[in-house]
């Protein structure tokens, strides 16, 4: 079988597939900024450049989370024979590669944010702790998936920021629904790992609290989860075709759960992966949708 080049297996090392978590989240930020700007008179508020820009600031900050991850854990996941075959366990990008990525495209993301405005530039460093810091979570308190939460939580408010430079609430509820969201399928996706974590002395819900009550937890974050989209409707007096893509994504937070018991996680990747990113996808196409065919009463 032919061997990935240098391209693929950096792609590989940061899960670049995953970025459609939280990047569907970011371009409803973006265009909540739009629609505020137009309503508030400025001409033509949409500009290519500056979606590029954001899209690029969503790459680069995943990425340098994602590989200083991989970098920081590289001892565990040798352990864990889930992980083994990871790209630094595995020697196929050296640890040194790795934390080298992650400084490459930190820097990629500070900069970037200096060419959209202040706002973003003066909070990128804060962005970027919360998204590295993550990786030490799990030495030291099962609260590691809410912290992760947070991290992608802060792709739809700093989309909007990317437009505006300035807060507002109703972004803000599309930013705790990707948090409680995020944390619940992480959870969920932790739960593979529930004995080796335990034996290793690493924190997570289902290490602390066994599957079943993990189960009890994750499924508490997406009623939450599910609470806020329907929040966000009601605030932003949202449409049918809205309504439509809530519908859709609460749906699938039910399948996931359906798909996942505590006797049998061989579904689990197909919860983690599959259902999520589709969840994330079509609620963002119907909330864009109805966003540019009506417009934003909020």
């Amino acid at each position: 079988m032919k061997q990935p080049g240098v391209i693929g297996r950096y792609l590989s090392l940061i899960k670049f597939s995953h970025t459609i978590f939280a990047l569907p989240f970011a371009c409803i930020g973006f265009t909540i900024g739009v629609m505020d700007l137009h309503a508030s008179g400025v001409q033509s508020p949409f500009s290519w450049g500056l979606l590029l820009k954001m899209l690029l600031c969503m790459v680069f900050a995943r990425s340098a989370a994602m590989a200083f991850n991989r970098y920081l854990d590289r001892r565990f996941d040798a352990l864990n024979p889930r992980t083994a075959r990871r790209e630094v366990p595995a020697g196929i990008i050296s640890p040194t590669g790795a934390l080298t990525f992650t400084i490459i495209n930190s820097l990629l993301f500070v900069i970037t944010t200096w060419f959209i405005n202040i706002a973003c530039f003066s909070l990128s460093f804060v962005a970027l702790f919360v998204v590295l810091f993550y990786s030490y979570t799990k030495r030291f308190t099962a609260l590691c998936h809410l912290v992760l939460g947070v991290g992608l939580s802060l792709a739809p408010i700093g989309a909007y920021l990317t437009v505006t430079g300035a807060f507002a609430i109703f972004p803000l509820l599309f930013s705790f629904a990707v948090l409680t969201w995020v944390a619940g399928f992480d959870i969920i996706y932790a739960l593979q790992d529930e004995e080796f974590d335990r034996g290793h002395k690493l924190h997570s819900i289902p290490a602390a609290l066994g599957v079943v009550n993990a189960l009890k937890v994750s499924s508490l974050l997406h009623i939450i989860s599910a609470a806020l989209i329907i929040t966000a409707g009601i605030q932003g007096h949202l449409h049918l075709l809205y309504w439509g893509g809530a519908a859709f994504y609460v749906l699938l937070l039910i399948y996931q759960h359906r798909l996942v018991k505590p006797d049998d996680l061989s579904k689990v990747g197909i919860a983690f992966a599959n259902t999520n990113g589709v969840a994330s996808v079509v609620f963002a196409i119907f909330t864009i949708a109805d966003l540019l065919r009506y417009g934003l009463n909020s």
